[in-house]
């Protein structure tokens, strides 16, 4: 019997083009590792290192740990979630500005298998930054992993949300710039704001409440309980805060990539 109209003749999910998309896009960071794996790594190690010398030995303990314990998590995070924000963005304005988006978009690949795959570059990119950081760094400061499930699966949803929006903000804008102002005046912003090198419970009330809405902070906190075994807030809450978030981003790039909005246009 012949296939109905319209149907995919590889199935419901083209594992093959699935893959090939999501091995373009890990090689795509992989053939440039020293900009998009040790440059992060550098930046990280800089950032605990300042910390360390300027503040470290004067803050005391924060919540019962070490001030650059403390920290470590939230730079970790701040690093994977940059990368992966990085990695999807810069890869559809690439494509874009150059002309060649359509080499994504002709072939038989669903508005789903594109969301999954861009985000499986940006995942894979920040648990390899995140693993990089963890084995050069953590040893030098003395620190370790209480949880390391938790850790992983914090990383993975911290890359998968931050790379969905940059899938988001890949379609959105049309040129560099417009992708620069949004790391400077957004993650950026997500990044430092939201308990990377203190704790929530010193800030004043209406920030403390704001910050409570900020999916980035659950990220942040849930990777601090992942390494530290403290934390603000129950990393199950996190998990479940910043997973809804990840769903809901997921379905505006899903979206996005469905109607060709700004894509086809």
């Amino acid at each position: 019997m012949s296939a109905e109209m319209g149907a995919r003749r590889f199935g419901r999910m083209n594992w093959l083009g699935l893959y090939t998309l999501i091995w373009r896009e890990v090689m795509r960071f992989a053939t440039v590792w020293s900009q998009t794996i040790l440059a992060p790594l550098v930046t990280a190690a800089l950032f605990i290192a300042i910390f360390s010398l300027a503040i470290g030995a004067k803050r005391g303990d924060v919540m019962g740990v070490p001030f650059v314990h403390f920290i470590a998590p939230g730079i970790l995070m701040m690093t994977v979630i940059q990368n992966a924000f990085a990695n999807t963005s810069s890869s559809l304005v690439i494509s874009k500005v150059q002309g060649n988006i359509v080499d994504t978009l002709m072939p038989p690949l669903s508005p789903l298998e594109l969301v999954v795959g861009y985000m499986a570059g940006g995942i894979s990119r920040g648990i390899l930054v995140a693993l990089c950081t963890m084995v050069v760094i953590f040893p030098f400061i003395g620190l370790g992993v209480a949880h390391p499930l938790w850790a992983l699966v914090f990383v993975i949803l911290g890359a998968g949300f931050l790379g969905l929006v940059g899938v988001v903000a890949g379609i959105i804008a049309q040129k560099f710039d417009q992708i620069a102002a949004i790391t400077n005046f957004i993650v950026t912003p997500l990044s430092f704001l939201s308990g990377t090198f203190y704790s929530i419970e010193g800030l004043p009330n209406w920030l403390y409440v704001v910050s409570h809405v900020n999916p980035v902070f659950y990220l942040i906190d849930g990777l601090r309980y992942s390494v530290l075994g403290v934390s603000d807030s129950s990393p199950v809450l996190g998990l479940a805060v910043a997973g809804g978030a990840t769903i809901a981003i997921a379905f505006v790039a899903w979206a996005m990539f469905r109607s060709g909005y700004r894509l086809k246009s």
